[in-house]
């Protein structure tokens, strides 16, 4: 009987280990997680970069940065970020449409917190209407035809 629950306890140790974080991993730190464009102009396309430092002692290799929308395009470092250093998640914004935006872009890395998320959120001012004067508008008072 001491045997089986002494390999019990081996294998629950063993299995709580490998569950285990790794304190040591590579770590985000950033500036700021969300960025409010306020108001922008439609058509105007705008950019924010999201500065992040790795607080961790092992490098942090960004797999992927994807976001809400094809309305934003990420950019980010493809080489390795070593501990203590500082880099850039570049997010542009294209403003197509009017109206107010919340979009996420989800960042998977090899970081402790494998999955982290940014926001960007703003009000895009409709682009004012062509306004054509009137001496320019087709007259529509003589339309009947002429005999």
């Amino acid at each position: 009987m001491k045997k089986v629950l002494f390999t019990l306890v081996i294998a629950l140790s063993v299995v709580t280990a490998s569950f285990a974080q790794d304190a040591s991993a590579g770590d985000f730190k950033f500036k700021e997680e969300t960025w409010d464009f306020g108001t922008i102009p439609q058509g105007t396309p705008v950019k924010h970069q999201f500065t992040f430092s790795n607080t961790g002692k092992t490098p942090i290799v960004i797999s992927n940065v994807q976001a809400s929308c094809g309305c934003t395009t990420p950019t980010w470092p493809k080489e390795p970020i070593l501990p203590s250093k500082s880099e850039t998640i570049e997010v542009q914004y294209n403003a197509a449409n009017a109206g107010g935006f919340n979009k996420s872009i989800t960042i998977t890395s090899n970081a402790a917190t494998a999955t982290k998320m940014l926001y960007i959120k703003g009000t895009v001012e409709a682009a004012p209407k062509d306004q054509t004067t009137p001496e320019k508008q087709p007259s529509m008072l003589n339309t009947t035809p002429k005999n």
